[in-house]
């Protein structure tokens, strides 16, 4: 599932989930154009995507990512205690 934000035909922001509908989702290829940043963007785009009404009763979310961990925080993520742990699951 893919979200986009435009400003008239520019893309100015992606998100993607990759999920079964029943039980996980994987949050993905977060991004905001550097322009466009600081704007609330991110946090707006978040909010759609957690409310998405298929997205709705997953037992499971999960998110790699390097920085904008306190925007993720907002949204009930955390980092993991042991990110080695998910060595080698699929």
């Amino acid at each position: 599932m893919n979200f986009g934000l435009y400003k008239l035909t520019r893309q100015i922001g992606f998100a993607r989930i990759v999920t079964d509908y029943a039980t996980f989702a994987w949050l993905a290829d977060v991004f905001i154009r550097r322009e466009y940043r600081g704007l609330g963007l991110g946090k707006w785009l978040m909010e759609v995507i957690v409310l998405h009404p298929q997205l709705q009763g997953l037992n499971r979310w999960l998110l790699a990512t390097k920085d904008a961990h306190e925007l993720y925080r907002r949204f009930g993520f955390s980092e993991l205690k042991d990110p080695s742990s998910l060595d080698g699951e699929v």
